[in-house]
């Protein structure tokens, strides 16, 4: 079942760089992506496949709680936000810095 090419476009966000993503990248070609809240993990396959031209072995998801932060007298919550962890296929690689 083939998603729209509309939809897949608004899964990804963009590459999630941390010190342990990067590390991640490099050593189990794994990399990390802000996607959407409501995006499933075959989405999250077919948008990655379809954007970088790249064949996807696995993806993985963490649901992120948003934190509490204070403005002043007044107490906030940052937005809630879904991670995934999407590995590649032996052989592949995976450049997000270059456009």
């Amino acid at each position: 079942m083939n998603m729209s090419q509309e939809r897949l476009y608004h899964v990804l966000y963009g590459p999630h760089v941390t010190e342990k993503s990067v590390n991640q990248s490099e050593l189990s070609n794994m990399h990390t992506f802000k996607v959407s809240v409501n995006s499933t993990k075959r989405e999250i396959k077919q948008a990655v496949e379809m954007l970088f031209k790249v064949k996807v072995e696995n993806v993985r998801t963490v649901n992120v709680k948003g934190k509490q932060k204070n403005f002043g007298r007044r107490t906030g919550k940052r937005k809630d936000w879904k991670k995934a962890y999407v590995r590649l296929a032996e052989g592949q690689a995976l450049d997000v810095t270059a456009e």
